[in-house]
């Protein structure tokens, strides 16, 4: 019967990796991604079911786990909007980083003295990534949520103290190794949360994006590292799928910054601004150009080419169904609309397709950075809504920027540049932004929902 398990566990562990992996590339296509997400689940579920399959474990206790969790999870899913879809995936983070960690306790407990030392190495990685994983999500929910300021919190000395924290872990991990000491173990995962929190917190706002995308990276080789603990294939496959796949996607993130990884985790660029509205923050010698609803629609309306931007305060303002609706309008009057999507717009990795998705926005209207940039130069009008530092020829020419060479959306390039924003305040970088000086660029104040659906009310009477 042992046998017979055992075979039944393999099969059921080979079929759930490669459903994952079916899911996983299933997602690289907004078609598909929802059929991925499915089968991802499907062969967890396996995963599961295959790993309580002969085991002498209370079915009732893991049934409640499941039917509450799973209760939780579709909640969540429900009721969370998709504005806050990036503090949820911070969550999400953190509680895999620190589920990964008990189950790395618990193993140390139940081996006592006896742990061999491949084990016992495992162990630490596990305890010590999913601790910092746990905390370090926490702080970026609490920033994400405004629960924490956005500015990067930075102490004097800051790589220092890091440093001397990481070394102490491995001196730690040391220790517990040759003497076995649970109190050395505590330490180990006290100072683990602790740098969780000093390395997040110095994280800026600007970078909160990548900051998720690494997190996300962490609580996958977390996962991965608690499957060597528990010789538990699934876990290793899935672990190792989810920490490359979240490396790969941060390289890509910094690439579209044009920085590198250790500067978005020690360089502490932007806060963001507190709101205003108007045209408060207007640089001293500098003016800019107003416009009203009434206009903007009337320039929309005659133009034969008009490109959409969005930005955070798109998605701060759940204003996706309103844009979606002033693009149907115009393209009713033959105007050729397409959407700029920068790939560190909002958030998270994909905000803002995630976004325009909700609101059925054909996805062959949502163009990538690359695609969009040569277009602009023969745009009659791009509406930029809600964006700014990824629309800031600043860091085209200016060396002395912190965003100089990241790579942006060229909108300053279009004959006509509208920009929707409730304030001249800068963005989560905390610099000024020039476009909204230029002479072909006009700002249009007010928050994005509202605005929209003024400009969608004023075209149908154009």
């Amino acid at each position: 019967m042992g046998d017979y398990f055992t075979y039944a566990r393999a099969l059921g562990y080979l079929l759930a990796s490669a459903l994952f992996i079916v899911g996983l590339q299933m997602l690289s296509k907004p078609k598909s991604a929802k059929a991925g997400n499915r089968w991802a689940a499907l062969g967890m579920l396996i995963a599961i079911v295959v790993t309580v399959l002969g085991q002498q474990l209370n079915l009732a206790v893991i049934l409640a786990g499941i039917v509450v969790g799973g209760l939780i999870g579709v909640v969540a899913a429900r009721r969370v909007q998709m504005t806050s879809m990036p503090q949820l995936v911070g969550i999400f983070n953190g509680l895999g980083g620190g589920a990964s960690a008990l189950v790395a306790v618990a193993e140390f407990y139940k081996g006592g003295a006896g742990i061999e030392i491949i084990t016992l190495v495992t162990i630490l990685l596990s305890t010590f990534i999913g601790a910092l994983t746990f905390s370090g999500s926490f702080v970026a929910f609490g920033k994400l949520q405004g629960l924490i300021s956005g500015k990067p919190i930075i102490l004097p000395l800051q790589s220092t103290i890091d440093v001397v924290f990481l070394l102490f872990v491995v001196g730690l991990g040391i220790y517990v190794g040759v003497s076995g000491s649970a109190v050395a173990f505590l330490g180990l995962i006290a100072v683990s949360l602790l740098l969780g929190v000093l390395l997040v917190g110095a994280i800026g706002g600007a970078d909160m994006p990548v900051a998720i995308s690494l997190l996300n990276s962490y609580s996958g080789l977390a996962a991965a590292a608690t499957g060597f603990v528990l010789l538990n294939n699934a876990l290793i496959i899935s672990g190792a799928l989810v920490g490359a796949s979240g490396l790969i996607l941060t390289s890509i993130m910094c690439k579209a910054m044009n920085r590198s990884i250790w500067n978005v985790m020690f360089a502490g660029v932007g806060g963001g601004a507190d709101a205003s509205s108007g045209q408060a923050g207007v640089a001293e010698g500098k003016t800019v150009r107003e416009v009203s609803v009434e206009d903007a629609a009337v320039v929309m309306a005659n133009a034969q080419s008009v490109v959409i931007a969005p930005g955070y305060g798109l998605a701060v303002a759940q204003a996706q169904h309103e844009v979606s609706e002033l693009a149907k309008q115009l393209e009713a009057r033959g105007v050729d609309v397409k959407y700029a999507i920068h790939p560190v717009a909002g958030r998270m990795p994909g905000h803002m397709n995630v976004l325009l998705a909700e609101a059925n926005v054909p996805y062959d209207k949502l163009h990538d950075m690359d695609d969009i940039n040569p277009q602009f130069d023969n745009t009659d009008v791009v509406l930029v809504i809600g964006a700014n530092d990824v629309v800031n020829p600043a860091a085209r020419h200016d060396q002395s920027s912190p965003i100089y060479g990241m790579p942006i959306l060229d909108v300053d390039k279009a004959r006509n540049v509208i920009v929707n924003k409730r304030s001249m305040n800068p963005g989560f970088a905390g610099i000024e932004n020039e476009l909204f000086y230029a002479e072909n660029t006009f700002m249009l104040f007010g928050d994005a929902k509202d605005t929209m659906a003024k400009l969608n009310r004023e075209i149908k009477d154009v």
